[in-house]
């Protein structure tokens, strides 16, 4: 090999090894509030895969709050409104997101919409 293709080599190596950091950077900051008469997470900042739907978030809060398997959670984005359950964190993010996190608050009953 010759020197290019020493040098060549090598970067393509270090861009390679710093893939997996690339792709933890590329998740997406959620912030959870809660609403009304729902039990508080005391960990409100959560970084998420941005393929995730919002049917797997309001399962991950209704797990995590232990809920009984009656009992629903409802996600509205940035107090406005309740985005479908198939949808996306990514494609949420692109559109509403503030400050480098996308704003979800949490209630058990439907409060604005």
């Amino acid at each position: 090999m010759t020197d290019s293709e020493d040098t060549q080599a090598a970067a393509s190596t270090s861009i390679t090894s710093t893939t997996p950091t690339d792709k933890d950077a590329a998740k997406i900051c959620i912030l959870l509030n809660a609403t009304g008469n729902v039990p508080i997470i005391k960990k409100r900042t959560w970084t998420v895969d941005p393929h995730k739907t919002v049917s797997w978030i309001q399962k991950f809060i209704h797990k995590y709050l232990k809920l009984d398997s009656n009992e629903q959670i409802f996600l509205y984005v940035n107090q406005t409104f309740a985005p479908a359950p198939d949808q996306i964190i990514k494609n949420l993010y692109d559109c509403h997101g503030t400050n480098g996190k996308l704003v979800l608050y949490y209630c058990k009953n439907q409060a604005w919409g």
